[in-house]
């Protein structure tokens, strides 16, 4: 947090907070003006919570109580209130102890209105207030609390923090070190994660639906939407409303839905308003709305942060309406949500039908991406996989794809999530959920706007100056699946969610195709996958010799999956039966493995494959179990057989996410493996019409695999003990006070000072002396010793080998002098090009190292082979910062021209245990001093033996605050 001026109203201590039960509360520090509401809210509060906050009965405030509350300095007095509405649900203060010059200890002290007692209010005020203590260098809590008040007791234990209880003259005594603590932060994100979670539930599983602007007459999007909700089946009530509705008017035909004025004037609780009129009109639906009780909002409306300024201030206003009376958002500018459970039949979109039941949940900034992609996946797969719980966001101004992410993270009917996105709020918050969530069940993202594009006009979001290409990096080092396509995230996503997680790359491909198998077998080199043979089966193949070829392959214990090509035949054999052979090898498969087919224009055949068990032909469009996944079986999808078990070091996980004996059978998740591998493979197959989208899918479900068992064993951030951390912090301040840096401008470190504190970090820069004369670069050898090497350091020419600049190997004070005259010759006098003399290391692959922090995604650490590898091809990669020993392992690995460093063309190897060594203890320099905000190391030489820095620069700056560490708020945008 910033540090204003003592006395001036803190305002950046204001936030928006999600209670446990998925409500919201604002809070915010108390001033003078709050006299009124405090008295109000005192009077509510009952006698019992009174007594146990002052330890004696007390009724009423006195005038001198009111003013002593309600009047603070904000930084040894201050006071916080959770309000809804406007009045005050609960307060927390705490008073600054001065007692024996202890200026770092307060004592704090809670009260909440009984009626809001155990929604978390509580601990929402304790994150703050440690947080704001924190900022005005208070350091230690202390409480007195009566035994009896087991409520508050839980409150302060439950925190996380380091403290100490005692029992003195009938009080327990508590105090708390407010120094975050790793459990600390644990508690503050489980329970960020609940209450997210449960406010998304409030909007997917609504008791009751009024439909705000619904038409008198048909067409329009209100009336859309309730005619939508009544014919998917919705299992609650349903209004409809519109101011315009005719006096007396007490039912909307034809549909028989109870029709009213006002949201106000419906006597029972309604749980979900959809919103669907002009945006000048929305702030009076709103109230009526908060004041009656709605628990969410979703909004169709349009002419907000889309439409320009005004609309962006009126969307700001909208969100903090909303949030005011506790309700969240979806939306502005919306297309809906769905969610397919069976006792919710939830249609609250402009989607034209509920589509099927299955395990997808579904996320789309765009409404008209979200459209197509339902529309899409209903004809791929019907009968295949079905959604389960659908969301298009809009503008997203509140709920967003992180609150999705909360909700799927545990939600036991959706086995994988897809999403498209077109600009992340939160980055830094993204990739921490995803990670989570992709160690369970897979994550698939599709991101519009990669390449340079700005976010659609309606998001208003903090932007991020890094580049795609890292974003992808950092999704993957998460476990997200980024593909480019929105045909391929539905690719993606409809193996993954129907057929097991294979355990390596190794592929069978087997066909009635020579030709189509070998664009398979190219496809899956191209991906990175390890092809096996072809096997042809000829035009002539009939149902039997599919089986029999795929019941081979499936049993051979070198093979981790199938590609079945399949091309029109001639004879009378169908495609029912082509997809019941194909279906029966793979049930029968003694070990599960993930089966794909790749067609040609085979009428029938992908709906064959999808159909229910039993059926050998597809469903009919709209008949039961079209599109539905059996509840009682053992499912062949990700949630049923995709954790490996215990010898792949992934953990099997029951559908609340709570441990299961482990399978035996590898690839699946059963109690009784046999007979759910068996029940489950009856086998639903997906079909792809090209090779290369059969293959693609199924070579990011081997990397996604391959992520879950590494992730089950997750690398280490080692320890150095040569590492001088607070050496390296007193440099720093030293230098930030001398350059008076601050979080805005950065200053970039001379190369003394540069040197000085990467050798705190046990990193040597190789040293390097001016030269601005050839009499001063001969000394300078001599000091050195030869041979070395002459090259120019002015920011024009640095790191510029395609110029001819550098001369190395300079063996004696006559070569260097020739050396020096061509230089000054090319460049300039040696003081312009800043001529640098430089001892000679052992050659090797010149590689650059990186890291820089970005105000959203955080620090982040890049590697590449330096010059035109990584910067005309753009081939290096990156991870968040603190790397692992892992991280530095793959980093070094990823990029397309590692062979170099690994004795490429007979080459001799590099020592890349050294260069992973030098890239942990950068990352360990930044992770421990945010105020380095960049450090480039560049050219780094990987010799055979140890690794050579001879370029180095450091950028220091204030470190913004770490929002992800403070206490849990929504995003204001």
């Amino acid at each position: 947090m910033q540090t204003p001026s003592e006395h001036a109203y803190p305002t950046h201590w204001e936030a928006d907070v999600v209670l446990r039960d998925g409500g919201t509360a604002q809070i915010r520090p108390i001033t003078a003006d709050d006299a009124q509401r405090l008295v109000s809210f005192y009077e509510q509060v009952s006698d019992e919570s009174k007594y146990y906050r002052f330890f004696a009965p007390y009724p009423r405030l006195s005038d001198r109580d009111v003013h002593r509350f309600t009047h603070h300095d904000y930084v040894d007095r201050v006071g916080l209130a959770a309000t809804v509405h406007g009045d005050f649900i609960a307060t927390v203060r705490y008073d600054r102890v001065p007692a024996s010059g202890a200026t770092d200890e307060a004592e704090v002290a809670f009260l909440v209105q009984d009626a809001h007692q155990g929604r978390g209010v509580a601990s929402a005020l304790l994150e703050h207030i440690a947080a704001v203590a924190r900022e005005r260098g208070i350091r230690r809590f202390t409480a007195e609390v009566l035994p009896a008040n087991t409520k508050m007791i839980k409150v302060f234990t439950d925190a996380g923090y380091t403290q100490k209880r005692s029992f003195e003259d009938g009080v327990v005594r508590l105090e708390l070190d407010l120094e975050p603590t790793d459990r600390s932060l644990a508690v503050q994100r489980a329970r960020e994660q609940r209450a997210e979670a449960r406010s998304v539930q409030r909007l997917l599983a609504p008791g009751s639906v009024a439909v705000v602007g619904t038409g008198r007459e048909p067409g329009g999007m209100g009336r859309t939407v309730l005619r939508n909700l009544l014919a998917g089946g919705f299992t609650g009530r349903t209004y409809a409303v519109n101011h315009a509705f005719p006096e007396g008017l007490s039912k909307l035909e034809p549909e028989g839905v109870p029709a009213h004025r006002s949201v106000r004037g419906i006597a029972e609780p309604v749980d979900l308003a959809v919103v669907a009129v002009p945006a000048e009109q929305v702030p009076s639906v709103v109230a009526d709305c908060g004041e009656h009780g709605v628990q969410g909002l979703v909004v169709l409306s349009a002419g907000y942060a889309e439409s320009g300024p005004e609309g962006r201030e009126r969307q700001r206003e909208l969100v903090r309406q909303a949030r005011s009376y506790g309700m969240r958002i979806v939306g502005p500018n919306a297309l809906g949500l769905l969610n397919t459970a069976g006792d919710v039949r939830l249609n609250a979109s402009l989607s034209p039908e509920l589509p099927a039941a299955g395990r997808l949940g579904l996320f789309s900034q765009s409404g008209a991406i979200g459209i197509a992609l339902l529309g899409g996946l209903h004809r791929r797969a019907a009968g295949l996989v079905g959604i389960s719980t659908f969301v298009s966001a809009g503008n997203r101004a509140d709920v967003s794809g992180n609150d999705f992410l909360q909700y799927w993270h545990d939600d036991p009917e959706t086995d994988v999530v897809l999403m498209y996105l077109e600009s992340i709020g939160n980055p830094r918050k993204f990739t921490r959920l995803a990670r989570r969530t992709a160690a369970r069940k897979p994550v698939v993202v599709v991101k519009g706007a990669r390449h340079g594009a700005s976010a659609p006009a309606g998001h208003t979001v903090p932007t991020t100056r890094i580049p795609d290409a890292t974003v992808s990096d950092l999704l993957r080092q998460a476990g997200v699946i980024r593909v480019d396509t929105v045909t391929e995230l539905a690719d993606t996503g409809l193996l993954l969610a129907s057929q097991p997680l294979p355990e390596g790359p190794r592929v069978a491909i087997l066909g009635n195709s020579e030709s189509l198998a070998l664009l398979t077998y190219d496809s899956c080199l191209t991906e990175g996958l390890r092809p096996l043979p072809p096997r042809d089966l000829t035009t002539a193949a009939a149902p039997n010799d599919f089986r029999t070829a795929l019941s081979a392959a499936l049993a051979d214990p070198a093979c981790d999956a199938a590609v079945v090509t399949a091309i029109p035949w001639v004879g009378d054999m169908s495609a029912g039966d082509l997809a019941e052979a194909v279906r029966e090898a793979a049930a029968a498969a003694p070990v599960a493995k993930p089966v794909a087919v790749v067609h040609l224009e085979i009428p029938g055949l992908a709906e064959a494959l999808a159909a229910p068990p039993g059926e050998g032909a597809a469903p009919e469009p709209g008949s039961p179990g079209c599109g539905r996944v059996p509840e009682a079986d053992g499912r062949r999808g990700v949630r049923a057989a995709s954790a490996a078990g215990p010898a792949d070091g992934v953990p099997c996980s029951s559908d609340d996410g709570r441990p299961v004996a482990a399978a035996t059978v590898p690839g699946t998740c059963a109690t009784d493996p046999a007979q759910a591998v068996r029940a489950d493979r009856s086998a639903r197959i997906p079909a792809y019409p090209a090779a290369e989208r059969a293959v693609r899918a199924l070579a990011e479900a081997v990397r996604y695999a391959r992520w879950r068992r590494q992730a089950a064993e997750p690398g280490r951030v080692p320890e150095f003990e040569d590492v001088d951390e607070a050496g390296a912090a007193a440099d720093i301040e030293v230098l930030l006070e001398a350059h008076g840096a601050d979080a805005e401008r950065a200053v970039t470190l001379s190369a003394a000072d540069t040197q000085r504190l990467l050798a705190r970090y046990g990193i040597a820069v190789l040293p390097a002396l001016p030269a601005p004369d050839p009499e001063t670069a001969v000394r300078a050898a001599q000091r050195l010793g030869f041979p070395v090497a002459l090259k120019p350091t002015a920011p024009h020419l640095r790191h510029r080998a395609d110029l001819g600049g550098v001369r190395l190997d300079l063996g004696g004070e006559a070569e260097l002098r020739r050396a020096y005259a061509e230089l000054t010759g090319l460049f300039g006098p040696g003081e312009e090009s800043r001529l640098v003399v430089q001892a000679m290391a052992q050659r090797g692959v010149d590689t650059v190292v990186r890291a820089a922090i970005d105000p959203a995604a955080g620090a982040v650490l890049s590697f590449g082979l330096a010059g035109a590898p990584s910067l005309l091809l753009g081939d290096t990669a990156h991870r968040l910062i603190p790397a692992t020993d892992r991280d530095a392992a793959e980093i070094v690995r990823s990029i397309r021209t590692a062979p170099l460093l690994f004795g490429w063309r007979g080459a001799a190897p590099v020592d890349t245990a050294a260069l992973e060594e030098l890239l942990l203890r950068v990352s360990r320099l930044v992770d421990d001093h945010p105020e380095v905000v960049g450090a480039d190391l560049e050219p780094v030489i990987v010799a055979p033996r140890g690794v050579h820095v001879l370029g180095a620069s450091l950028r220091l700056a204030r470190p913004p605050a770490r929002t992800d560490l403070g206490p849990r708020s929504l995003p204001h945008y």
